[in-house]
């Protein structure tokens, strides 16, 4: 089996930790979508779950071993991606704190691996979280996707089983996917035939 035939392995963040968080409805859209292609499989990382700790060593000094411990389950995880989709809701024009710490608690995971983004909020639909971490996220030698898909005023967009009845929603799904799909193989493509160099 050539690198090209097999599934890509895209990692979904859930970036909202916030009680009652409407997160997880449109997780389960974008579940759904990217169930109909046979081409990827997928990891939901829902950041609510992972416990991540919110106090980083000092800079350039080693993890405490009770730390390593707690984020070797994400990070494997991370890694083991051919590529991320983040859902991210807006905080006060911006993205989540929970989604930064997860950034900021690993470097590798992200080299050269694609990222899209779904987001959502009220008028704005999210997208100047996304504008934020299109910025972070470059910093961190990743490659973000151009498309993206944005709920405005996400909470009348979905139905009681998080389907959302409108054909430009899943144009705009299927075009993220198809970019998020064509990097994810040419820059695996590229780490394996040469290691990335951050």
């Amino acid at each position: 089996m050539t690198s090209t035939s097999q599934p890509l392995h895209v990692a979904v963040l859930v970036g909202s930790t916030r009680e009652g968080r409407f997160s997880p409805v449109v997780t389960r859209w974008l579940t759904g979508q990217l169930a109909r292609r046979s081409d990827l499989t997928t990891d939901v990382v829902d950041l609510a779950e992972a416990a991540l700790p919110t106090v980083l060593p000092a800079f350039g000094q080693p993890l405490a071993q009770a730390t390593e411990e707690t984020l070797a389950p994400v990070a494997a995880r991370l890694a083991a991606a051919d590529a991320f989709v983040f859902v991210t809701p807006e905080y006060n024009h911006s993205y989540p704190a929970s989604l930064k710490n997860a950034i900021d608690w690993h470097n590798e995971q992200w080299h050269a691996k694609p990222i899209g983004f779904v987001s959502y909020g009220g008028l704005s639909g999210g997208l100047r979280a996304v504008e934020h971490l299109r910025v972070v996220m470059a910093e961190l030698n990743a490659t973000t996707i151009r498309n993206t898909v944005s709920f405005h005023n996400a909470f009348g967009s979905f139905g009681a089983d998080s389907s959302v009845d409108d054909p430009a929603v899943d144009a705009a799904a299927e075009a993220l996917l198809d970019q998020l799909t064509w990097w994810a193989h040419a820059l695996r493509d590229a780490r394996e035939a040469r290691p990335y160099a951050a």
